[in-house]
């Protein structure tokens, strides 16, 4: 299917009260991992990468964002339900630009060094690039504590409400992404954290575009169904992906085998790579029916539509 338009996708999960999970790939097996949980579901999704790590210039050997750009596009086309597609969390706008020519639909410009005012208007130019090109801008306000450590930290910063409206109409962004409790890299798995629903009762009142939820690796089920029904719209995946995904191929490595194309390649039971896509598959089907998408999926436009100015104009008429 060509692919789907984030407007289409986010307005339609936003007035259905359903969420469209975004599942983080980092290679062609995790991407294929994900659409094959999708469309067992019959869900839409989004797929893509995080730009953070693939543009960072601590990388041994850099990255080729062509490369990737074609092989996700590629990847989400050959999807049988619809796709979206994301280049995550990344602080250097002429990637995020590039990003954007290269056909992904979604960008999230994040960067901590930047000041309110710089981060406004870097999303203002942004969101003005994107638009022209048929893609959506998410952005972020406030800041969720880290859990990589193995312990939650006391860092972080929850959404202020009034803030996040004045802040969405300033910009024009498309979709918004808020600290409520959410936390990131959750390591230990466990899907515990509640989130604060009162505090997101009251964005929703003041933000006239979907909710994203960040952390989705560590959010209590219940918690995370109600924030749905309260207006998100997205939820983001990582972190329990790869614990997952490396699990499988250790396991798939320890196997005492000397011809090397039984791992690699060949595609039977001991092959590392197809052991990385079921255990991504099955990793995404044991969450994605709390998202309330499975069966929404309906075929994709076979033309990308713009952004609808019209769509923004009613949402913001609804906050005034």
């Amino acid at each position: 299917m060509p692919l789907e338009s984030i407007h289409d996708m986010v307005r339609r999960a936003h007035e259905e009260r359903y969420a469209i999970g975004y599942f983080e790939g980092w290679n062609l097996e995790s991407l294929e991992g994900v659409i094959d949980a999708a469309e067992q579901t019959r869900s839409p999704i989004i797929i893509g990468f995080n730009g953070d790590f693939m543009s960072h210039d601590g990388r041994r050997v850099a990255s080729r964002l062509s490369v990737w750009a074609a092989m996700a596009k590629a990847a989400a086309e050959s999807s049988a339900v619809p796709c979206g597609l994301v280049f995550n969390e990344c602080s250097k706008i002429a990637w995020l630009k590039e990003a954007i020519d290269r056909g992904f639909n979604l960008v999230l410009p994040v960067d901590e060094s930047w000041s309110p005012d710089e981060y406004v208007r870097r999303l203002k130019e942004l969101v003005l690039y994107a638009h022209q090109r048929n893609a959506a801008v998410e952005a972020e306000l406030g800041e969720l504590p880290c859990a990589a450590s193995g312990r939650v930290n006391s860092d972080g910063a929850l959404t202020d409400p009034v803030a996040a409206g004045r802040f969405v109409r300033e910009t024009g962004v498309d979709l918004l992404s808020v600290s409520v409790g959410n936390v990131h890299i959750q390591v230990n798995g466990e899907c515990t954290q509640k989130l604060d629903l009162d505090r997101l009762l009251a964005i929703r009142d003041h933000v006239p575009v979907p909710l994203v939820l960040h952390g989705g690796t560590g959010i209590a089920e219940q918690s995370l169904k109600d924030a749905i029904q309260l207006g998100v719209a997205k939820v983001n995946y990582g972190t329990y992906l790869k614990q997952r995904y490396l699990t499988a191929v250790r396991e798939a490595l320890a196997l005492d085998l000397n011809n090397p194309h039984e791992l690699l390649g060949l595609g039977g039971e001991p092959d590392v790579m197809v052991a990385g896509r079921l255990a991504v598959r099955d990793a995404v089907l044991e969450r994605i029916e709390s998202l309330g998408c499975c069966g929404k999926a309906k075929p994709a436009r076979t033309k990308v539509p713009a952004p609808s100015r019209q769509f923004d104009r009613e949402l913001m008429s609804k906050t005034d």
